[in-house]
Protein backbone atom coordinates (compact mmCIF):
# COMPACT_ATOMS: atom_id res chain seq x y z
CA UNK A 1 0.00 0.00 0.00
CA UNK A 2 2.74 2.46 0.93
CA UNK A 3 6.27 3.04 -0.24
CA UNK A 4 8.67 0.61 1.42
CA UNK A 5 11.58 1.84 3.46
CA UNK A 6 14.67 2.83 1.54
CA UNK A 7 16.80 -0.15 0.53
CA UNK A 8 20.32 0.20 1.89
CA UNK A 9 21.73 -1.28 -1.33
CA UNK A 10 20.31 1.59 -3.39
CA UNK A 11 21.77 5.12 -3.52
CA UNK A 12 20.61 7.35 -0.68
CA UNK A 13 17.71 9.55 -1.80
CA UNK A 14 17.23 13.11 -0.51
CA UNK A 15 13.69 13.45 -1.85
CA UNK A 16 11.65 13.83 -5.04
CA UNK A 17 10.42 16.68 -7.20
CA UNK A 18 7.07 16.21 -8.94
CA UNK A 19 5.95 18.39 -11.85
CA UNK A 20 2.35 19.47 -11.29
CA UNK A 21 -0.10 19.53 -14.17
CA UNK A 22 0.89 16.53 -16.29
CA UNK A 23 -0.78 13.66 -14.36
CA UNK A 24 2.28 11.44 -14.42
CA UNK A 25 3.51 11.82 -18.00
CA UNK A 26 4.82 14.67 -20.14
CA UNK A 27 3.06 15.22 -23.49
CA UNK A 28 6.30 14.97 -25.46
CA UNK A 29 7.52 11.85 -23.70
CA UNK A 30 9.93 11.38 -20.82
CA UNK A 31 13.60 10.93 -21.58
CA UNK A 32 17.04 12.19 -20.70
CA UNK A 33 16.82 14.88 -18.03
CA UNK A 34 13.19 15.74 -18.78
CA UNK A 35 10.75 13.83 -16.59
CA UNK A 36 7.54 14.47 -14.66
CA UNK A 37 9.17 13.11 -11.51
CA UNK A 38 12.78 13.45 -10.36
CA UNK A 39 14.53 11.65 -7.54
CA UNK A 40 17.44 13.56 -6.00
CA UNK A 41 20.00 10.89 -5.15
CA UNK A 42 23.27 11.27 -3.27
CA UNK A 43 26.08 11.78 -5.76
CA UNK A 44 29.18 9.56 -5.79
CA UNK A 45 31.25 12.74 -5.40
CA UNK A 46 30.11 16.01 -3.86
CA UNK A 47 29.65 18.93 -6.28
CA UNK A 48 28.50 21.69 -3.94
CA UNK A 49 29.88 25.23 -3.95
CA UNK A 50 30.40 27.65 -1.05
CA UNK A 51 31.27 31.35 -1.36
CA UNK A 52 34.68 32.47 -0.14
CA UNK A 53 35.53 35.94 -1.52
CA UNK A 54 33.66 39.07 -2.56
CA UNK A 55 35.37 41.84 -4.52
CA UNK A 56 34.55 44.68 -6.88
CA UNK A 57 35.94 44.40 -10.39
CA UNK A 58 35.99 46.70 -13.39
CA UNK A 59 37.10 44.00 -15.85
CA UNK A 60 34.37 41.44 -15.35
CA UNK A 61 35.17 39.37 -18.41
CA UNK A 62 38.59 38.36 -17.11
CA UNK A 63 37.07 37.07 -13.90
CA UNK A 64 34.15 35.22 -15.45
CA UNK A 65 36.37 33.53 -18.05
CA UNK A 66 37.91 31.45 -15.25
CA UNK A 67 35.60 28.45 -15.55
CA UNK A 68 37.47 26.40 -12.97
CA UNK A 69 35.59 28.08 -10.12
CA UNK A 70 31.99 29.07 -9.47
CA UNK A 71 31.11 32.75 -9.18
CA UNK A 72 28.16 35.12 -8.99
CA UNK A 73 28.43 38.45 -10.82
CA UNK A 74 26.30 41.41 -9.73
CA UNK A 75 26.41 44.18 -12.34
CA UNK A 76 25.88 47.52 -10.59
CA UNK A 77 26.67 49.69 -13.63
CA UNK A 78 28.50 49.45 -16.93
CA UNK A 79 31.74 50.21 -15.09
CA UNK A 80 31.29 48.29 -11.84
CA UNK A 81 30.58 44.64 -11.08
CA UNK A 82 30.74 42.85 -7.76
CA UNK A 83 31.96 39.27 -8.13
CA UNK A 84 31.44 36.65 -5.41
CA UNK A 85 33.80 33.71 -5.78
CA UNK A 86 32.86 30.20 -4.68
CA UNK A 87 34.96 27.18 -3.86
CA UNK A 88 34.19 23.46 -3.90
CA UNK A 89 32.08 22.25 -0.98
CA UNK A 90 32.62 18.58 -0.20
CA UNK A 91 29.76 18.54 2.29
CA UNK A 92 26.89 19.19 -0.15
CA UNK A 93 25.36 17.98 -3.41
CA UNK A 94 23.97 20.55 -5.84
CA UNK A 95 21.16 19.97 -8.35
CA UNK A 96 20.33 22.63 -10.91
CA UNK A 97 16.91 23.17 -12.50
CA UNK A 98 16.01 25.19 -15.58
CA UNK A 99 14.80 25.34 -19.15
CA UNK A 100 18.27 24.88 -20.66
CA UNK A 101 19.32 21.48 -21.95
CA UNK A 102 23.01 22.24 -21.39
CA UNK A 103 24.99 19.98 -19.08
CA UNK A 104 24.98 22.18 -15.94
CA UNK A 105 21.21 21.61 -15.71
CA UNK A 106 20.32 18.35 -13.96
CA UNK A 107 16.54 18.73 -14.26
CA UNK A 108 15.09 20.18 -17.46
CA UNK A 109 11.62 21.70 -17.09
CA UNK A 110 9.23 23.31 -19.56
CA UNK A 111 6.08 25.36 -19.17
CA UNK A 112 2.93 23.59 -18.07
CA UNK A 113 -0.60 24.92 -18.16
CA UNK A 114 -4.22 23.86 -18.30
CA UNK A 115 -5.48 22.24 -21.44
CA UNK A 116 -8.92 22.99 -22.77
CA UNK A 117 -10.38 19.84 -21.23
CA UNK A 118 -8.02 19.33 -18.34
CA UNK A 119 -6.21 16.51 -20.09
CA UNK A 120 -2.69 17.72 -19.37
CA UNK A 121 -0.13 20.41 -19.98
CA UNK A 122 0.30 22.54 -23.02
CA UNK A 123 3.52 24.17 -24.07
CA UNK A 124 3.63 27.94 -24.29
CA UNK A 125 4.79 29.50 -27.55
CA UNK A 126 7.47 31.33 -25.56
CA UNK A 127 8.79 29.87 -22.33
CA UNK A 128 8.76 32.02 -19.20
CA UNK A 129 11.14 29.73 -17.29
CA UNK A 130 14.74 30.87 -16.89
CA UNK A 131 17.41 28.81 -18.62
CA UNK A 132 19.21 28.43 -15.29
CA UNK A 133 16.31 28.95 -12.89
CA UNK A 134 17.34 27.64 -9.49
CA UNK A 135 19.44 25.16 -7.57
CA UNK A 136 18.79 22.80 -4.68
CA UNK A 137 21.67 22.08 -2.31
CA UNK A 138 21.48 18.98 -0.09
CA UNK A 139 23.66 18.15 2.89
CA UNK A 140 25.46 14.85 2.39
CA UNK A 141 25.21 13.99 6.10
CA UNK A 142 22.11 13.50 8.31
CA UNK A 143 19.55 14.96 8.48
CA UNK A 144 20.21 15.53 4.73
CA UNK A 145 18.71 19.02 4.70
CA UNK A 146 17.72 20.37 1.25
CA UNK A 147 17.79 24.13 0.59
CA UNK A 148 16.49 26.17 -2.34
CA UNK A 149 18.45 29.00 -3.98
CA UNK A 150 17.48 31.25 -6.88
CA UNK A 151 19.49 31.06 -10.12
CA UNK A 152 21.77 28.33 -11.39
CA UNK A 153 25.36 28.30 -12.60
CA UNK A 154 25.80 28.32 -16.37
CA UNK A 155 28.36 26.51 -18.52
CA UNK A 156 31.00 28.98 -17.35
CA UNK A 157 30.10 28.20 -13.72
CA UNK A 158 28.79 31.73 -13.38
CA UNK A 159 25.53 33.29 -12.23
CA UNK A 160 25.07 36.68 -13.88
CA UNK A 161 22.66 39.31 -12.54
CA UNK A 162 22.41 42.22 -14.98
CA UNK A 163 21.77 45.89 -14.27
CA UNK A 164 17.98 45.46 -14.35
CA UNK A 165 17.91 42.60 -11.85
CA UNK A 166 17.07 43.37 -8.23
CA UNK A 167 20.31 43.32 -6.22
CA UNK A 168 21.65 44.94 -3.06
CA UNK A 169 24.45 45.07 -0.52
CA UNK A 170 23.81 43.08 2.64
CA UNK A 171 25.21 43.48 6.13
CA UNK A 172 28.95 42.89 6.18
CA UNK A 173 29.57 44.01 2.61
CA UNK A 174 28.07 40.93 0.96
CA UNK A 175 25.73 40.92 -2.05
CA UNK A 176 22.38 39.30 -2.75
CA UNK A 177 19.79 39.51 -5.50
CA UNK A 178 16.64 38.19 -7.15
CA UNK A 179 16.25 36.71 -10.60
CA UNK A 180 14.15 38.48 -13.22
CA UNK A 181 11.44 35.82 -13.39
CA UNK A 182 11.61 34.98 -9.69
CA UNK A 183 11.85 31.75 -7.71
CA UNK A 184 8.92 31.29 -5.33
CA UNK A 185 8.55 28.89 -2.42
CA UNK A 186 5.48 27.97 -0.38
CA UNK A 187 5.96 25.89 2.73
CA UNK A 188 3.12 23.62 3.91
CA UNK A 189 0.76 25.08 6.49
CA UNK A 190 1.70 24.36 10.08
CA UNK A 191 -1.05 24.63 12.69
CA UNK A 192 -2.59 28.10 12.62
CA UNK A 193 0.17 29.39 10.34
CA UNK A 194 -1.24 29.59 6.79
CA UNK A 195 0.72 28.62 3.72
CA UNK A 196 1.94 31.70 1.85
CA UNK A 197 4.17 32.22 -1.15
CA UNK A 198 7.62 33.74 -0.60
CA UNK A 199 10.45 34.68 -2.94
CA UNK A 200 13.91 33.13 -2.56
CA UNK A 201 17.09 35.07 -3.32
CA UNK A 202 20.36 33.95 -4.89
CA UNK A 203 21.83 33.54 -1.40
CA UNK A 204 18.79 31.67 -0.09
CA UNK A 205 17.18 34.46 1.90
CA UNK A 206 13.37 34.63 2.15
CA UNK A 207 11.32 37.68 1.12
CA UNK A 208 7.69 38.64 0.69
CA UNK A 209 6.58 38.85 -2.93
CA UNK A 210 7.65 41.85 -4.97
CA UNK A 211 5.21 44.56 -5.98
CA UNK A 212 4.41 43.86 -9.66
CA UNK A 213 4.63 47.60 -10.32
CA UNK A 214 8.20 47.74 -8.97
CA UNK A 215 9.92 44.47 -9.94
CA UNK A 216 13.39 45.88 -9.24
CA UNK A 217 12.52 46.43 -5.59
CA UNK A 218 12.72 43.40 -3.32
CA UNK A 219 10.00 42.53 -0.83
CA UNK A 220 10.45 42.59 2.92
CA UNK A 221 12.86 40.00 4.28
CA UNK A 222 11.25 37.33 6.46
CA UNK A 223 14.09 36.50 8.82
CA UNK A 224 12.30 33.78 10.78
CA UNK A 225 11.75 31.68 7.63
CA UNK A 226 14.31 29.64 5.71
CA UNK A 227 14.68 28.09 2.23
CA UNK A 228 14.81 24.58 3.72
CA UNK A 229 12.50 22.28 1.77
CA UNK A 230 9.89 20.44 3.80
CA UNK A 231 7.63 17.58 2.76
CA UNK A 232 4.93 19.25 0.67
CA UNK A 233 6.88 22.42 -0.21
CA UNK A 234 5.93 23.98 -3.55
CA UNK A 235 8.42 25.68 -5.89
CA UNK A 236 7.22 28.01 -8.66
CA UNK A 237 9.61 28.88 -11.50
CA UNK A 238 7.31 31.22 -13.46
CA UNK A 239 5.88 28.61 -15.79
CA UNK A 240 6.15 25.34 -13.91
CA UNK A 241 5.30 24.33 -10.34
CA UNK A 242 7.23 21.59 -8.56
CA UNK A 243 6.17 19.65 -5.47
CA UNK A 244 8.90 18.48 -3.07
CA UNK A 245 8.34 15.20 -1.28
CA UNK A 246 10.76 14.09 1.41
CA UNK A 247 11.81 10.47 1.82
CA UNK A 248 9.76 10.27 5.02
CA UNK A 249 6.72 11.74 3.27
CA UNK A 250 6.98 9.31 0.38
CA UNK A 251 7.19 6.40 2.83
CA UNK A 252 3.75 7.39 4.14
CA UNK A 253 2.20 8.07 0.72
CA UNK A 254 0.30 5.68 -1.53
CA UNK A 255 2.31 4.03 -4.26
CA UNK A 256 1.39 3.75 -7.93
CA UNK A 257 0.54 0.09 -7.40
CA UNK A 258 -1.83 1.05 -4.58
CA UNK A 259 -3.60 3.56 -6.84
CA UNK A 260 -3.93 0.83 -9.47
CA UNK A 261 -5.45 -1.48 -6.84
CA UNK A 262 -7.98 1.24 -5.97
CA UNK A 263 -8.87 1.59 -9.67
CA UNK A 264 -9.50 -2.14 -9.92
CA UNK A 265 -11.60 -2.02 -6.75
CA UNK A 266 -13.76 0.77 -8.20
CA UNK A 267 -14.29 -1.23 -11.39
CA UNK A 268 -15.01 -4.42 -9.43
CA UNK A 269 -18.01 -2.66 -7.86
CA UNK A 270 -19.50 -2.54 -11.40
CA UNK A 271 -20.86 1.02 -11.37
CA UNK A 272 -23.81 1.43 -13.73
CA UNK A 273 -24.96 4.14 -16.08
CA UNK A 274 -28.52 4.86 -14.82
CA UNK A 275 -29.67 5.78 -18.35
CA UNK A 276 -28.06 3.17 -20.59
CA UNK A 277 -27.88 0.55 -17.80
CA UNK A 278 -24.36 -0.34 -18.92
CA UNK A 279 -21.39 -1.13 -16.71
CA UNK A 280 -18.79 1.61 -16.40
CA UNK A 281 -15.04 1.19 -15.87
CA UNK A 282 -12.11 3.53 -15.33
CA UNK A 283 -9.55 2.79 -18.07
CA UNK A 284 -5.97 1.99 -17.18
CA UNK A 285 -4.77 4.95 -19.25
CA UNK A 286 -6.28 8.27 -20.25
CA UNK A 287 -8.11 8.57 -23.54
CA UNK A 288 -11.54 7.77 -24.96
CA UNK A 289 -12.99 4.48 -23.78
CA UNK A 290 -16.52 3.26 -24.47
CA UNK A 291 -17.16 2.47 -20.79
CA UNK A 292 -15.43 5.52 -19.32
CA UNK A 293 -17.46 7.21 -16.55
CA UNK A 294 -18.76 10.74 -17.01
CA UNK A 295 -20.24 12.94 -14.30
CA UNK A 296 -22.39 16.00 -13.83
CA UNK A 297 -20.22 18.47 -11.94
CA UNK A 298 -23.13 20.17 -10.18
CA UNK A 299 -24.61 17.12 -8.47
CA UNK A 300 -21.91 14.45 -8.83
CA UNK A 301 -24.11 11.79 -10.45
CA UNK A 302 -21.99 9.41 -12.52
CA UNK A 303 -23.18 8.22 -15.95
CA UNK A 304 -21.77 6.79 -19.12
CA UNK A 305 -21.55 9.15 -22.07
CA UNK A 306 -24.95 9.52 -23.71
CA UNK A 307 -27.15 12.12 -25.42
CA UNK A 308 -29.96 13.36 -23.22
CA UNK A 309 -33.49 13.76 -24.53
CA UNK A 310 -32.30 12.77 -28.00
CA UNK A 311 -30.04 15.79 -28.50
CA UNK A 312 -26.59 17.09 -27.70
CA UNK A 313 -26.55 20.02 -25.34
CA UNK A 314 -24.74 23.06 -26.70
CA UNK A 315 -25.23 25.46 -23.81
CA UNK A 316 -21.53 25.96 -23.12
CA UNK A 317 -21.09 22.28 -22.27
CA UNK A 318 -23.83 22.40 -19.62
CA UNK A 319 -26.35 19.59 -19.45
CA UNK A 320 -29.27 18.58 -17.30
CA UNK A 321 -28.78 15.53 -15.08
CA UNK A 322 -31.47 12.92 -15.83
CA UNK A 323 -31.67 11.94 -12.15
CA UNK A 324 -31.96 15.26 -10.31
CA UNK A 325 -32.53 17.79 -13.12
CA UNK A 326 -29.66 20.01 -11.98
CA UNK A 327 -27.74 21.71 -14.78
CA UNK A 328 -23.98 21.99 -15.05
CA UNK A 329 -20.84 20.79 -16.81
CA UNK A 330 -20.85 17.17 -17.98
CA UNK A 331 -17.28 15.90 -18.21
CA UNK A 332 -15.36 12.60 -18.47
CA UNK A 333 -13.74 11.37 -15.27
CA UNK A 334 -10.00 10.72 -15.13
CA UNK A 335 -8.24 9.14 -12.19
CA UNK A 336 -5.34 11.14 -10.76
CA UNK A 337 -2.29 8.93 -11.31
CA UNK A 338 0.41 10.90 -9.48
CA UNK A 339 0.68 9.20 -6.11
CA UNK A 340 2.94 11.92 -4.73
CA UNK A 341 0.20 14.57 -4.75
CA UNK A 342 -2.19 12.42 -2.68
CA UNK A 343 -2.50 13.29 1.01
CA UNK A 344 -3.84 9.86 1.98
CA UNK A 345 -4.48 6.38 0.60
CA UNK A 346 -8.28 6.51 0.70
CA UNK A 347 -10.55 5.47 -2.16
CA UNK A 348 -10.95 8.05 -4.96
CA UNK A 349 -14.41 9.46 -4.30
CA UNK A 350 -14.35 13.12 -5.35
CA UNK A 351 -13.72 14.98 -8.59
CA UNK A 352 -12.23 18.41 -9.13
CA UNK A 353 -14.53 20.93 -10.79
CA UNK A 354 -14.51 21.59 -13.69
CA UNK A 355 -11.79 19.24 -15.04
CA UNK A 356 -13.09 15.92 -13.66
CA UNK A 357 -9.87 14.49 -12.23
CA UNK A 358 -10.73 12.00 -9.49
CA UNK A 359 -8.93 11.57 -6.16
CA UNK A 360 -9.63 11.01 -2.46
CA UNK A 361 -11.65 13.47 -0.39
CA UNK A 362 -8.64 14.53 1.68
CA UNK A 363 -6.58 15.19 -1.43
CA UNK A 364 -9.38 17.26 -2.98
CA UNK A 365 -9.76 19.31 0.19
CA UNK A 366 -6.01 19.96 0.41
CA UNK A 367 -5.53 21.20 -3.14
CA UNK A 368 -8.76 23.21 -3.14
CA UNK A 369 -7.15 25.34 -0.40
CA UNK A 370 -3.72 25.61 -2.03
CA UNK A 371 -3.22 28.69 -4.23
CA UNK A 372 -1.03 28.03 -7.27
CA UNK A 373 0.40 30.73 -9.50
CA UNK A 374 -1.80 31.59 -12.45
CA UNK A 375 -0.25 33.86 -15.04
CA UNK A 376 2.17 36.51 -13.87
CA UNK A 377 0.81 37.81 -10.60
CA UNK A 378 -2.38 35.95 -9.59
CA UNK A 379 -2.80 32.87 -7.41
CA UNK A 380 -5.77 30.49 -7.40
CA UNK A 381 -6.41 26.87 -6.36
CA UNK A 382 -5.96 24.51 -9.29
CA UNK A 383 -6.15 20.80 -10.01
CA UNK A 384 -2.70 19.28 -9.33
CA UNK A 385 -3.16 16.82 -12.20
CA UNK A 386 -3.84 19.36 -14.98
CA UNK A 387 -3.45 22.82 -13.35
CA UNK A 388 -6.90 23.89 -14.49
CA UNK A 389 -8.25 26.56 -12.16
CA UNK A 390 -10.92 25.27 -9.78
CA UNK A 391 -14.32 26.83 -9.33
CA UNK A 392 -14.36 29.23 -6.41
CA UNK A 393 -17.83 28.31 -5.14
CA UNK A 394 -17.42 24.53 -5.52
CA UNK A 395 -13.87 23.34 -6.23
CA UNK A 396 -14.75 19.64 -6.02
CA UNK A 397 -17.80 17.38 -5.89
CA UNK A 398 -18.56 14.03 -4.27
CA UNK A 399 -19.22 11.41 -6.90
CA UNK A 400 -22.45 9.39 -6.70
CA UNK A 401 -22.17 5.96 -8.30
CA UNK A 402 -25.12 3.67 -8.99
CA UNK A 403 -24.46 0.00 -8.28
CA UNK A 404 -25.61 -2.90 -10.47
CA UNK A 405 -29.33 -3.64 -10.43
CA UNK A 406 -28.72 -7.36 -10.01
Amino acid sequence: MFSSEQNSSKPMKYGELIVLGCNGSLPGGERGRRWSRFGLVKRPTANGAAKVHTHTHTHTHAVISNTSQHSVSYTLSWAETVVVEYTDDNETDMYQIGRSTERPIDIVVTNTGSGGHGNGPVRSLQSTISRFACRIVCDRTPPYTARLYAAGFDCSRNIFLGEKAAKWHTFGGQMDGLTTNGVLLMQPARGSRPAVWREISVCGNVFTLRDPASPQNRGKQVKDESPILLDGSLIDLCGVTLLWRSVEGLANSPTSSHLEALRLRLNAARPQCPVLLSTLAFPSLDGPRPRRPWAYMTCGHVHGYHPWQGREERDGGRRECPLCRSRGPYVPLTLGRVSGVYTDAETPSHAFVPCGHVCSKGTAEHWSKTPLKRGTHSFHPACPFCLRQLRRDRPFVRLIFQGPLD
